[in-house]
């Protein structure tokens, strides 16, 4: 049809929308007209809100207990716990006195400076498949692990930088009547649907049998483990061609669990800041004040190198999380500032009004 042919009745435009107030857009409607005390109005209410919400956050963040104890820092080489290169085993042992009187939960975090986890290429240096069990690897996720994916001929599993800069200090809590638990650290979901052992893995009890008879036998692995005091053995596919998480962090993950492991898990939800802190454990009983805390610490994971620091932070929580001198702050300079703007329209009303839809300001093809 051209542009000149007159168009169809209307019986016959079969794509013609109904004749609706919505769909021929005849909705009724209310346009607000912000006039200055409009503005002033909204821009005091805000203030209002917002200051005291700001007063209420900062007062309930100082009431949360929260103790930061430094322990390895590349400008402080001479701590105890210092260490220069990766993998040193160290050991060191430090307390931390509890000046209140503390109710479950009790959280435990490590505590990293001037890491960055947000950076693009670490960030997309994972195979989320692999994660979830598979053994088959696509050429996009493997670019995306390399250089940490095949070394030597052997295969990484799993993959890529996030998982193979595994935070692997290891902390532990020595006093004999208090526990620390490891477990309930990492998110459900990721647990139920992110991270699985890979497929083919299997594992089964040993029973009765000994630890000598339970291992080498047909394709299960000659190593063995304990999980809830009961002795296992299991097997990996391709275990000769492929290094497992257990066998790269072999003091802190068992076999049995992989890359289902909590710490794992919670390290591989990477933080948005440089600065940033992970749950490693929590309390779940009370201690009264005056406690000491006394903690091991077998340092491996080296900070000299990109300048950082390391710390365990023992802490409480409350309704707008950890303790956060910041947020407060925020809804502060928000309020005022809503404030001295309604302030400062409000004098210019007063004394330099403007009327609206006054003449005298249009401006129309002037020469």
């Amino acid at each position: 049809m051209s542009n000149e042919d007159p168009p169809p009745p209307l019986s016959e435009q079969t794509r013609r929308p109904a004749d609706t107030a919505l769909l021929q857009q005849r909705v009724k409607a209310w346009y607000p007209i912000l006039d200055p005390w409009w503005v002033i109005a909204g821009f005091a209410i805000l203030g209002a809100i917002f200051v005291p919400v700001g007063y209420y956050i900062s007062a309930e963040s100082s009431n949360v207990f929260e103790v930061v104890r430094l322990y390895d820092a590349y400008d402080k080489p001479y701590q105890e716990c210092a260490i220069t290169t990766a993998n040193a085993n160290k050991t060191c042992n430090f307390s931390i006195k509890i000046t209140e009187d503390l109710d479950p939960p009790i959280l435990i975090h490590y505590e990293i400076e001037n890491f960055h986890q947000n950076h693009r290429a670490y960030q997309q240096s994972r195979d989320d498949k692999q994660l979830y069990g598979s053994t088959k690897q696509d050429a996009i996720t493997a670019k995306n692990c390399e250089p940490l994916n095949i070394i030597g001929g052997i295969r990484l599993n799993p993959c890529g930088f996030i998982a193979n800069t595994f935070f692997n200090d290891v902390i532990q809590l020595e006093n004999n009547d208090i526990d620390m638990i490891e477990t309930g650290i990492a998110w459900q979901s990721d647990i139920d649907y992110v991270f699985n052992q890979p497929k083919g893995f299997l594992k089964e009890p040993c029973g009765t049998m000994t630890a000598e008879e339970c291992g080498c036998d047909g394709d299960w692995s000659c190593d063995n483990n304990t999980s809830d005091n009961e002795l296992y053995r299991y097997y990996y596919p391709d275990e000769n061609t492929t290094q497992y998480l257990y066998e790269t962090y072999p003091d802190i993950i068992n076999p049995l669990e992989g890359v289902t492991n909590e710490h794992f898990i919670v390290w591989m939800r990477v933080a948005a800041l440089p600065n940033f802190r992970k749950l490693y454990g929590w309390i779940n009983q009370e201690i009264p004040e005056g406690t000491e805390l006394q903690f091991k610490i077998v340092n491996n994971w080296e900070i000299s190198s990109f300048k950082g620091r390391k710390s365990l932070v023992v802490s409480k929580a409350n309704a707008f999380g950890g303790k956060n001198d910041y947020m407060g702050s925020y809804y502060f300079a928000v309020g005022w500032f809503c404030i001295a703007m309604a302030l400062f329209f409000a004098l210019k009303q007063s004394f330099r009004p403007r009327r609206i839809a006054d003449p005298k300001y249009l401006r129309y093809k002037e020469d």
